[in-house]
């Protein structure tokens, strides 16, 4: 049985279910920093609507947080998992190994992040799926954004992480 991840905003709950199996270093790596709390306060930082919203590196004001642990390996192709509406999984840099706290959850399909499409041949790592509270994801994405700390696609209204709790 997968583990599964409440995240508590401001906006309500989102309930995700971990693929352990298909993910197994990427699901460890999300639920020991949500068990340590480094997520608690943090925000939806990026938000764009008909693509994603991201969160897990930076407080409001667009402070940014430094995550606590090394990066983790890109097991995208290993997975399996696409990229799908619903979906949850690693941000990370142009560097393929560089992931660490930030996740997105996928607004819709977005077959360029695969690993098979992903110009990098290496794409996103998925980890999980959104099982409820799609909903939230709806609204946040939905919400006006702006320009912030030379930051594109920042939420105008903070969307906070209250805290992720793992199930």
């Amino acid at each position: 049985m997968n583990p599964k991840a409440e995240i508590g905003t401001n906006k309500g709950t989102i309930e995700i279910e971990l693929y352990k199996e298909d993910a197994p270093e990427t699901v460890e790596n999300f639920i020991r920093y949500a068990e340590d709390g480094f997520y608690d306060g943090l925000i939806f930082h990026r938000i764009i609507e008909n693509f994603m919203i991201q969160g897990g590196g930076f407080l409001p004001g667009m402070e940014k947080k430094e995550p606590t642990y090394d990066p983790i390996k890109n097991e995208a192709e290993g997975s399996g998992n696409r990229n799908e509406r619903g979906t949850i999984a690693m941000a990370r840099t142009s560097e393929p190994h560089s992931a660490t706290s930030q996740f997105f959850i996928n607004h819709k399909d977005n077959e360029r992040l695969d690993w098979d499409n992903s110009p990098d041949e290496w794409g996103y790592c998925v980890f999980g799926e959104v099982v409820g509270g799609m909903d939230v994801v709806d609204d946040i994405a939905s919400m006006e954004t702006t320009t912030v700390k030379d930051r594109k696609d920042v939420p105008k209204e903070d969307v906070v992480i209250q805290e992720i709790n793992i199930i």
